[in-house]
């Protein structure tokens, strides 16, 4: 398979690309800056420099051509304005969502964040990204074109993974480690068995294969 990733020097995605790139897949990295393609390469990855702020969706579509999938795992950071939850949060996943239907790469997976409502009110930062979430996730669900799923992980953390998690529908808030975070997405990219899903993640007694076969079709 090949896999292009947005937001591919995040922390979920590094680790993402790390465990695709074992399993013999080809994987692409969306990165901003040019520094960040060393990490990139480590990871397995090759890194592919273009800013989903301001590309247009044709230079996105091009990149996306000839992928068997895509994940969205980009974002604006905590330490971002608030304007760039629009630009990123929101903004480069609905570009990111038109490329793909435009490269026709249907399976494709959003990191996105438990709580995401794009009815959610409120003028504070966390309201403002948890709105930007849920419209980006809105957007992506309503296109008939993309085989969909949307992963919504719990508080994240830095902890080593234990392979052990809870997703489902409806979990519940809880952490869970960005390692098992990782690990899920590998096992959903792989397969369009949990397409039209939106799912909750948090740590757990199922192992992650089980967990992931256990949602698919619900």
């Amino acid at each position: 398979m090949r896999i292009v990733i947005a937001g591919g020097h995040g922390q979920i995605a590094l680790r993402l690309e790390r465990l695709l790139s074992a399993r013999g897949e080809e994987v692409a990295g969306i990165i901003r800056k040019p520094e960040q393609a060393a990490e990139l390469r480590a990871a397995g990855a090759d890194p592919v420099l273009l800013d989903l702020e301001s590309a247009p969706v044709e230079e996105v579509a091009a990149v996306l051509r000839g992928a068997d999938a895509a994940v969205f795992a980009a974002g604006a950071g905590p330490a971002s304005g608030n304007a760039r939850k629009e630009t990123v949060d929101k903004g480069a996943a609905v570009l990111f969502a038109d490329a793909a239907v435009r490269a026709g790469v249907r399976r494709f997976v959003v990191v996105s964040s438990m709580g995401a409502d794009p009815s959610r009110t409120g003028d504070d930062t966390f309201d403002i990204y948890q709105r930007a979430k849920g419209e980006a996730d809105a957007y992506v669900t309503a296109q008939d074109a993309l085989d969909w799923t949307i992963l919504r992980p719990g508080s994240l953390t830095d902890e080593p993974g234990t392979g052990l998690v809870r997703l489902a529908a409806h979990t519940g808030r809880g952490p869970v480690a960005r390692d098992d975070v990782a690990a899920v997405l590998a096992d959903l990219v792989e397969s369009s068995s949990t397409a039209g899903l939106t799912l909750e993640l948090i740590q757990g007694s199922t192992p992650v294969a089980v967990a992931v076969k256990a949602v698919a079709g619900n």
